[in-house]
């Protein structure tokens, strides 16, 4: 978490501590303070503080238990015993929290910008060749907005996109909505574009166009929902997603009180998919807590302010407003105001206003009448019954008739008791990073503002110029202000101006601030290519697009009066939560489908198996019946009906995809993510892997397989993304100049020595291939196709030439991120000189270049072969030549691999032609040892001693046979 102003976050703060004892004694003991001797100058009757002091004490001891705990940390206690400050009654108290030991700590994201971009310097200049910077294109920006109503968020964006453009970016809006404000983005000469609601944006937009995309309000959040945001290449795309709405942050436990922790869960997924979320206040940041995931931030400004007070005033009047909420119009109404962070010293120092204002008293309660004008209303974010009592104690005590002082909550009326308001004062001596957004309510109202001489509002409110200020150590000059500016019962003349003047001041007050912080934050995400040129500095935004929000930029839209409106956040929460429910519901019904489905297929699979177990217990039982009768063969033939039957149920195996020559596919269309990333721009038939974003129509499509088919242009690259036509290319380079620019200048180079090294050239050769300028284009984008045969073909020379340049700087990549053909750290820095790898190859292996029409499938030949004559290296690029190349290095990965890293081996099949031979001489091995077992069996078998006949049996007659069982009868 963190803020561009001041680059710190919120810590928390102990609870309020104080000793009654000691603070007695150090009230009369203790010289007397200004304060004290102020108010001992005004006569004051002694007996009577004396009193007020015990009194006081009561009624800290006993509030003191109901008083809210601290959300912040301090580091240490405030003893104002310490002669810093002029407390008056409250000198009995020691050690109180008064905020100023609460410190904003940097935030993390502030410090992984810094250590990244000190890395990456480091990097660029321990890298072994010099990186540059062409510049051909401006960085490309996409501006998700949810619609174009004119409300402050709308403005916020048109201005920060005004200066944007100034300073070097190109910007396109995106919108779900139509709306007035369409008329402001014109007029900056920024195209608006509609998504449609009911289909996926991810779809309907290659986001890959755009550098960065920035999201405002929850109601965009559909469009970083898809799951395929976290899934690669989607994922790299960085995103800044700006929130101004409170209405989730309050939504969050009554997720977790009804159980609904898949929904928490949904939004911190979404929330954590934002390379930065950015608030406008830290208070807001804090609220949404729950679904940090280290990517918040806080760039301070909105007219939001600005917009509500010209809504208020086209609403309300002050003299019906004030009697509509029972105060007369003679009364002078001062609101006291405080941070918006609660703190357990806040009242007070709010106690400590109320004395110091305690003299006006005289000013509006004439003697003979009990009736004051006077009405002090104390707005606060703390709205519970013990802190209300004491505030209202502590006024009686300090001398104020009741119903003077009133409490008032911090809600969506606050601009109202602003309104009616003849004077605000700021009641908190807490340092807070930002400027408080109820001083720049007050200031947009036109109410004459006071306040201590804090250093965030010292920033902005110039001493009686268009405000008040008081040192907050001497809190007695805050009496002799107030009864400056106050002559007669009303606001002075004098006082009346600077309260004017403060009004034009706040109007565009932070919008300097929130408009170089987004530039600011864009510097610090963004990284470009080569071809990219850098946009200005944040600090050279022209002062009259960052002082100012664009304001006449919304002078002609008819709807001007709902300028202000407050965002349509419960709406937009409703309307999500239902989105989410019909999702969760959808994917129910589907799960409870798919697992019927699956029930089924089960059942069916297990009658499968049954089915199949008794079939083949059948022909086991006829094949046992009949075995019997069959003539036994010779080994041989045994042997040989085996191999046979080894060999018949190897040609049945089905094929992996992957083994393109077995598939039958005429055609393979190659694109460098192969991945769920890319599942919904690919088109449902067999045709294509992986197509890119450059699709073919169906009348391209037909017309490249027929033309396939009927082998019209023989062996072929066909190719439908031109580099004359790539936005790349606005100039119109040649092959080899473009190469260099969208790799950092080094393409040459790299080509020349991955070719040196793949082929072995030691000594020093014009080692570049050549790519004429003859007017033909030339492949780009990785949208091309070629016949499987020669597909496989560039794949082995690809992966030959991927290795040597992978050896050439793994090392330096590896370990540093960066690599010579990037200005910035990329994981996949070598992948744009492969994409134009496909063109060397083709061109130089005498291959036909022929360009599709994606549209209309009309095709032109590139490059005829008949004016290569003299160009081509066909000796290099050969299929004998590559295929010798192959052979020797799956001979030394089978025979002798190195020790170093080698990318070769894992890129495909390690083949060679002494595969053949070790096969074969491994068979015949086998081969041989089998028959030496049968001679060795037979021989065993011979050699096995035999026992000799011991007699021989006769078999008796019948007759014997007979006589003999007779006798045995006997």
């Amino acid at each position: 978490m963190g803020s561009l102003e001041t680059g710190i976050a919120p810590k928390r703060a102990p609870l309020l501590r104080w000793s009654p004892s000691a603070g007695v004694r150090s009230f009369f003991h203790r010289p007397r303070s200004r304060l004290a001797r102020f108010l001992l100058f005004e006569k004051v009757d002694y007996i009577q503080w004396i009193c007020t002091v015990a009194a006081f004490f009561f009624v800290v001891v006993f509030f003191q238990a109901f008083l809210p705990g601290p959300v912040m940390e301090k580091s240490g206690g405030l003893d104002l015993n310490n002669g810093d400050r002029d407390p008056g009654i409250l000198a009995g108290i020691r050690g109180l929290d008064f905020g100023e030991g609460i410190r904003f700590m940097p935030s993390t994201l502030l410090e992984k910008f810094e250590r990244e971009r000190r890395e990456a310097n480091l990097s660029l200049m321990a890298l072994e060749r010099p990186v540059k910077r062409v510049g051909l294109l401006k960085p490309r920006l996409a501006l998700v907005v949810a619609d174009l109503s004119p409300d402050a968020l709308q403005l916020q964006m048109l201005s920060i996109a005004a200066a944007l453009k100034e300073i070097g970016y190109d910007i396109e809006v995106f919108s779900f909505e139509e709306g007035p404000a369409l008329v402001g983005w014109r007029a900056i000469g920024i195209p608006v574009y509609f998504l449609p609601i009911d289909t996926k944006p991810e779809i309907t937009v290659d986001w890959f166009d755009y550098n960065g995309i920035l999201v405002n309000s929850l109601e965009a959040k559909p469009v970083l929902s898809c799951w395929c945001w976290i899934q690669e290449p989607f994922k790299s795309i960085p995103v800044i997603w700006t929130i101004q709405e409170r209405s989730l942050a309050l939504r969050v436990s009554q997720y977790a009180t009804n159980g609904q922790v898949q929904l928490i869960n949904d939004w911190k997924h979404v929330f954590s998919r934002a390379t930065a979320l950015v608030f406008p206040t830290h208070l807001l940041l804090m609220m949404y807590s729950e679904f940090d995931s280290g990517n918040y931030f806080v760039i301070p400004g909105s007219p939001a302010e600005a917009l509500g007070a010209d809504e208020f005033f086209a609403i309300h009047s002050d003299h019906d407003l004030r009697v509509n909420m029972g105060y007369g119009s003679a009364d002078f109404l001062i609101a006291i105001v405080s941070s918006q962070f609660t703190y357990s010293g806040m009242w007070l120092e709010q106690a400590l206003i109320l004395q110091a204002l305690a003299p006006l008293l005289k000013e509006f309660l004439p003697v003979k009448t009990s009736h004051s004008m006077l009405k002090v209303l104390i707005l606060s974010g703390n709205l519970t019954s013990a802190y209300k009592m004491a505030l209202e104690t502590i006024a009686l005590k300090v001398g104020y008739p009741t119903g003077i002082v009133q409490h008032v909550g911090f809600d969506e009326h606050t601009n109202s008791f602003l309104g009616i308001a003849d004077l605000v004062i700021y009641g908190s001596f807490l340092e807070e990073p930002c400027f408080p957004r109820v001083l720049m309510q007050a200031m947009n109202l036109g109410k004459l503002i006071i306040a201590p001489d804090l250093g965030m509002i010292r920033k902005y409110v110039d001493d009686r110029v268009n405000g008040y200020l008081f040192p907050k150590k001497n809190v007695g000059m805050l009496t002799q202000i107030v009864l400056q500016v106050v002559s007669n019962g009303k606001l002075s003349l004098l006082a009346q101006k600077i309260a004017s003047i403060g009004k034009m001041h706040a109007r565009n007050l932070m919008a300097t601030e929130s408009i170089q912080g987004y530039a600011l934050l864009l510097e610090n995400i963004l990284t470009f290519p080569s071809e990219i040129s850098s946009p200005k500095d944040a600090k050279e935004i022209p002062l009259i697009l960052k002082e100012e929000w664009q304001w006449h930029l919304f002078e002609n839209i008819a709807d001007t009066n709902n300028l202000g409106r407050s965002f349509r956040s419960e709406n937009i929460l409703d309307k999500l939560e239902e989105q989410w429910s019909q999702s969760q519901m959808e994917n129910s019904a589907n799960t409870t489908l798919k697992f019927d489905e699956a029930f089924s297929s089960t059942a069916w699979e297990e009658e499968k198996r049954i089915e199949m177990f008794n079939a083949r217990m059948r022909l086991e039982e006829e094949e046992l019946k009949d075995r019997s009768d069959q003539p036994h063969g010779t080994w041989e033939e045994v042997y040989r009906n085996v191999k046979r039957a080894d060999r018949a149920r190897n040609a049945l195996h089905e094929r992996d995809d992957r083994e393109l020559e077995r598939t039958g596919q005429p055609l393979c269309i190659y694109e460098p993510y192969f991945g769920e990333g890319t599942w919904p721009f690919l088109h449902q038939t067999s045709l294509y892997r992986g197509v890119s974003l450059a699709s073919l129509s169906k009348k391209a499509e037909t017309a490249l397989l027929e033309s396939i088919e009927a082998k019209r242009h023989g062996d072929t690259l066909y190719f439908w993304v031109r580099m004359d036509k790539d936005p790349r290319n606005p100039l119109q380079l040649d092959f080899w100049t473009f190469c260099d620019v969208i790799n950092a200048g080094n393409c040459r180079f790299a080509v020349s020595e991955a070719l040196q090294r793949m082929y072995g050239v030691r000594h020093d050769l014009n080692s570049l291939p050549q790519m004429p300028n003859d007017g033909h284009s030339w492949s780009v984008m990785y949208s091309w196709a070629l016949p499987t045969s020669s597909f496989l073909e560039f794949i082995m020379f690809s992966r030959m030439f991927v290795d040597t340049l992978d050896a050439q700087m793994y090392e330096e990549h590896h370990q540093s991120g960066h690599c010579y053909l990037s200005v910035s750290k990329d994981r996949h820095c070598y992948s744009r000189v492969l994409e134009l790898l496909v063109n060397i190859w083709a061109y130089h292996s005498a291959r036909r270049m022929v360009y599709v029409n994606p549209e209309t499938g009309e095709m032109q030949e590139q490059h005829k072969l008949n004016s290569r004559k003299g160009h081509m290296w066909i000796r290099w690029f050969s299929y004998a030549t590559l295929k010798s190349l192959d052979e020797d290095l799956a001979e030394e990965s089978d025979s002798d691999p190195p020790d170093r890293r080698w990318l070769w081996p894992s890129t495909g099949e390690v083949f060679w032609h002494g595969v053949y031979d070790r096969e074969r001489n491994t068979r015949q091995q086998q081969k041989e040892r089998r028959k030496q077992q049968n001679r060795d069996k037979i021989q065993r078998i011979k050699r096995r001693a035999r026992q000799k006949t011991l007699g021989k049996y006769i078999k008796p007659s019948p007759e014997e046979t007979r006589d003999l069982n007779a006798t045995r009868a006997l």
